[in-house]
C-alpha cells in the first residue's frame, strides 16, 4: 500500500519550492499573494509540515508563473 503522507518527500518537495521562490527574490508574503494562499501555508509547504491539495499547489505554481510540472518536479 502507498504511503499517503510521506514526511521525507515533503521536505525536498519544501525545498524546492523555497529555491523557486528565492530565484525569483519572493518573500513568502509576496508569494502567498501571488498565491492568494496564506502565507503560513506557503511557510508550511516549505517546512514540509503541510501536505498541500492539488488546487494548493496550482496555485502557488501559478504564482511562481511555472508549470504545475516544473512545481513537482523534486529531485
Amino acid at each position: 500500500m502507498a504511503r499517503v503522507r510521506d514526511e521525507a518527500y515533503l521536505i525536498r518537495f519544501g525545498f524546492h519550492v523555497r529555491k523557486l521562490r528565492s530565484d525569483r527574490q519572493l518573500s513568502q508574503y509576496q508569494l502567498a499573494d501571488l498565491a492568494n494562499v496564506s502565507r503560513s501555508q506557503i511557510m508550511g509547504i516549505e517546512n514540509g509540515s503541510i501536505n498541500p491539495t492539488l488546487c494548493t499547489l496550482r496555485a502557488v505554481a501559478d504564482g511562481l508563473s511555472i508549470p504545475l510540472s516544473e512545481l513537482v518536479e523534486v529531485a
